[in-house]
Formats: structure tokens, sequence, C-alpha cells
């Protein structure tokens, strides 16, 4: 069985950037104290993995054959028919994103757009805990699409025996039929997306106030918490009262 060129450079670059920021901004959300002022990197990660997906969507314009939204196989009858095989041995075999992967990907995309607008709506104002139980249960169930997509490459795995997961990383899957032609690699194009990703990550760090635990994004204040210099006035401005009460 031969290999075939199928995932260009930009769409294997978004893959893992994707991955790595919100993975980031996930562990920082569960593992470090929202009080601190590391939390802030939560939404400096969000804010960076959304900038990757606005990239992806324009690739998925004008990019290669298997990186068009139009690759995409959404039909419920090909899911259905997906999973049926492969209890029965009869999965049918796609060059591109199989049915599984496809809503997989459509889901961490609308999802991750979701997680991106409602950490902004929560910063930029006042919030709300309606706000927030929603961005929790969107970044809940990002992880369950990804623990299942996991699942599902573990199984495609066992059941074809192949490297399924390494296309992701060599661009290259095995293909049946030998009348199906190779993608172009683009690898300018890629690189274009790995300096792009690094300039909108710079731009945030650059814009991120660590004293206030503010960040200034496109002239618009985003608080990414609670600045240490307003506690530490707030509590002199306390003193200060209790001064005089006591006076």
């Amino acid at each position: 069985m031969r290999t075939l060129l199928v995932y260009d450079w930009p769409t294997r670059i978004f893959h893992w950037l994707f991955a790595t920021f919100f993975i980031a901004a996930f562990a920082i959300s569960n593992l470090i104290d929202d009080d601190s002022a590391a939390f802030s990197l939560h939404m400096l990660a969000g804010l960076a993995m959304c900038g990757v997906i606005l990239l992806r969507l324009v690739w998925s314009l004008i990019g290669t054959r298997h990186a068009r939204l139009s690759d995409l196989v959404l039909g419920p009858a090909h899911l259905a028919a997906y999973f049926k095989g492969m209890f029965t041995g009869t999965t049918r075999r796609w060059t591109g994103h199989n049915p599984a992967s496809s809503w997989a990907a459509v889901a961490m995309i609308c999802l991750g757009i979701g997680l991106g607008i409602t950490g902004y709506l929560m910063t930029a104002g006042p919030g709300s805990e309606t706000l927030e139980d929603a961005h929790e249960l969107m970044a809940n169930a990002f992880l369950a699409v990804v623990l299942l997509h996991v699942g599902g490459l573990v199984a495609h795995a066992l059941r074809h025996r192949d490297r399924l997961a390494a296309s992701m990383v060599t661009g290259r899957k095995q293909v049946l039929s030998t009348g199906q032609a190779a993608v172009r690699s683009h690898p300018f194009a890629g690189l274009a997306f790995v300096v792009l990703a690094g300039f909108s990550t710079v731009y945030l760090l650059q814009h991120y106030d660590a004293q206030t635990r503010s960040l200034d994004l496109f002239g618009k204040t985003l608080r990414l918490g609670e600045s240490e210099g307003g506690q530490e006035s707030e509590g002199t401005d306390g003193d200060r009262d209790d001064e005089d009460g006591h006076g």
C-alpha cells in the first residue's frame, strides 16, 4: 500500500498550535488559582488559540484539497456508516478527513470560537455567572471531544493497522487507490503561518501589563484579573478610613 501527501504544512502546523494553546489554557485554568498573576496566561493562550483559528479558516478557503472545508464529510449517514463499519470491519478508507474526524474538527473549531467570545466578554465588561458557566461548559466539552478524537485514532489504528495518527506529523497517509494525486506541501505558506502566529503571540505579550493584569487589545482594555496595585490602594484607603474613624 502506497503513501500519499495529504495534509500540507499549514494544516499540520495549525493542528499542533491549536492543540498546544488549548492544552496550555486548560491546564492553567485548572492548575493555577485565579487570584494568581500567572492565571492571566490562561487568557493570553486562549486569544492566541483564536488567532490560529482565524488563520486556519482563511486557509480552509484557499488551501489544498484536503485542507478545505469542502473536504469535510459531515453527512449523518456517512457518520453512521463509519461507526457501523468500525464494528463490522467494513469501514471505508478516506484519503482526507473521515466522517468522525470531520465532525471532531468542526466541533473543536466552534468550541474554540465560543471560548474566545465568552472569554472576551468576561474580561471586556463586568461579566456574569452565566458567561462563566458557558465558558467552563465549552472548555469541558472541548476536552471531551479531544479525548473522543484520540480514542477514535487508537481504535482506527487497531482496526486497520496503519499509522493514521502520524499523518499530522508527516502529512502522509496510506491510500488504496492508485489514481489519487498528492497535494502540494506549501512550505512557504506554512512558514508564513508560523510567522503570523508568532507575531500575534508577541503582540499579546507586548500589550499585556503584568502590574495591572490588563491587556490592550486593539484599543480595548481587557481585565485579566485584579491588579496588585488596585488591591494595595484599596487596603490603603481602608486603613485611612479606619484611622479617621478612630481619630
